[in-house]
């Protein structure tokens, strides 16, 4: 590992201890899976706020996967996208029902050959449900790794690649939920509060 990365790494491991506590509120794997799914360009507090009712409403896999797609849309509206993210939820949890017995599957193939699954919510599956160690490339993510130069790239598996060879494993779920908060409270994407932040020296961006 670079110096530098290192010096990063110690930097947001100070300033945002190392919990790798999710964000999204969840009980159970397929709840994260859903859960991940209605997160695509929406915050997880309004996430949170949809599920909580959401997962009463449809206590397990069977209830979703025989969800009336009209009905459905209403209850997730709030998330943005509710029309694709419906019909996903509706066709994955089948998928889960029919041919895992409602179970979540923890290889990444299997994962992301579920219906609106890709490699981001595939490993953040892998990471919080099952230990493994992954990188979660979301919007901070890729952002805030080429304003650091731990990355050259703008596709996401590219950079979560770049970030496998760049980053020591033991980091690697962690980086995604240290980068979220910071991205949040400091390098915002329109307004970043540069003056306030540690890694400044490190950006290519200033």
């Amino acid at each position: 590992m670079k110096k530098r990365t290192k010096e990063i790494l110690r930097i947001l491991d100070d300033q945002y201890g190392i919990d790798t506590k999710c964000y999204l509120n969840y009980y159970t794997p397929w709840q994260l899976l859903i859960a991940t799914i209605l997160s695509a360009q929406c915050t997880d507090a309004r996430v949170n706020m949809v599920t909580k009712e959401l997962f009463v409403k449809y206590p397990d896999v069977k209830a979703f996967a025989e969800a009336d797609i009209s009905e459905l849309e209403l209850d997730i509206h709030a998330t943005g996208f509710y029309h694709n993210k419906a019909r996903n939820i509706i066709a994955c949890c089948r998928k889960l029902h029919e041919e895992y017995n409602d179970e979540v599957p923890s290889d990444i193939d299997e994962l992301t050959a579920l219906p609106g699954v890709g490699r981001k919510t595939a490993n953040v599956i892998r990471g919080n449900i099952f230990g493994i160690d992954s990188i979660v490339v979301d919007t901070h993510v890729k952002r805030i790794s080429k304003k650091l130069g731990l990355t050259k790239e703008d596709d996401p598996v590219k950079v979560e690649f770049d970030l496998m060879k760049e980053i020591p494993r033991d980091h690697w779920i962690l980086i995604n939920m240290q980068l979220i908060t910071f991205g949040r409270d400091i390098c915002k994407a329109r307004n970043p509060e540069c003056e306030r932040c540690r890694l400044r020296k490190y950006c290519s961006y200033v």
